[in-house]
């Protein structure tokens, strides 16, 4: 079960959501895509189009002349003893390709998204058959999306208690903006909301789910919404991985030319740990990501050389230059000084 944390305007979370689906269309996996806010019809079809090995190689090898470039300028403003420092690699590397890549400005062609069998679930479709639905205590939105989700897995045989004569596959589980005022749940609404239970419940009844079953699940969350910090840490303690996206859209950090060459940081509070009682804590605490025209990455957060220096280097040259111009009219004197004699 993996958590994510919105981020302020939900447009990168959105965007790892579609990675996470456009991922099972790849390797053949099965799909479960439930929303209140968006048609699951809409979502598939914005999925991005996969990367083929030579364009991602073409693509790599543009960064990594763009990084060298950038490297060498560095090295002209930062001191000499930086300089033999050990370079952190910041893109993945090519000889252990993980995973597929996939270009976020071209859709997903329509054959390879009908090539897996996908399931859908749109809220204010599903309660206009039957709007009052309460089941042990829970939102009806909640309860009508894990019957479903049960009903998939038994039928489509995920079921890792039943023996399956075919050969079995891997359900995607896809939840977009759970917790939100458009699942009929006021946990983003007030900080002592009237229905406390009801998002922790659900997750504890889908985390049963996912154990004997073979499906993984994501789930977003407006988690800057929900003000009730005991709400937070029962769901992050029901969540095996926990990542929250930070955007600098509308805040001090996207202005400050320290964060220029990025979108936003990764926070990774939490990574599941096989046979443990407690969850792992992540040691890299300096992600961030950005968007490039075709590319979304997460990178180690390398912040530029101190500004202060270079600002007042610049200065000075400028400072030399103008009196070199105005010395022709002002005496010989001045010729060479960053300082006007009168």
């Amino acid at each position: 079960l993996v958590f994510t944390e919105e981020d302020k305007y939900g447009l990168y979370s959105n965007l790892l959501f579609k990675y996470f689906l456009a991922e099972g269309i790849v390797c053949g996996h099965d799909l479960f895509i439930a929303s209140a806010k968006e048609h699951p019809d809409n979502i598939l079809k914005e999925l991005p189009a996969p990367l083929l090995d030579d364009t991602y190689g073409k693509e790599l090898g543009d960064e990594a002349a763009a990084v060298k470039s950038e490297d060498f300028q560095d090295s002209m403003k930062i001191a000499w003893r930086y300089q033999n420092l050990p370079k952190i690699e910041a893109s993945p590397t090519t000889c252990t390709k993980f995973g597929h890549y996939y270009d976020v400005s071209k859709k997903m062609s329509p054959e390879l998204c009908q090539s897996v069998k996908w399931h859908s679930f749109y809220l204010h479709e599903e309660l206009s058959f039957e709007p009052k639905m309460k089941t042990c205590n829970m939102n009806s939105g909640y309860a009508r999306l894990l019957q479903s989700i049960q009903r998939i897995i038994s039928q489509e045989g995920f079921d890792g208690s039943d023996p399956q004569k075919k050969q079995r596959n891997v359900l995607r589980i896809g939840i977009q903006s759970l917790g939100s005022v458009l699942w009929g749940d006021d946990v983003c609404c007030s900080d002592t909301p009237e229905d406390t239970h009801s998002l922790t419940k659900f997750l504890y009844i889908l985390r049963g789910l996912l154990r004997k079953s073979l499906s993984a699940c994501i789930i977003t969350v407006p988690a800057h919404l929900i003000q009730n910090k005991a709400i937070m840490e029962r769901v992050t303690n029901l969540s095996d991985m926990v990542v929250g996206l930070e955007s600098f859209i509308g805040s001090e950090r996207e202005t400050n030319p320290l964060y220029k060459d990025y979108h936003g940081l990764v926070h990774v509070h939490q990574i599941p740990r096989l046979n443990s009682l407690i969850c792992d804590v992540s040691d890299t605490k300096d992600l961030a990501f950005r968007l490039k025209r075709k590319l979304f990455t997460i990178e180690r957060l390398h912040l530029p050389p101190d500004l202060s220096d270079t600002v007042s280097r610049a200065s000075k040259q400028d400072l030399a230059g103008s009196a070199k111009l105005l010395s022709s009219g002002c005496g010989a004197m001045a010729i060479g000084k960053k300082h006007l004699d009168f």
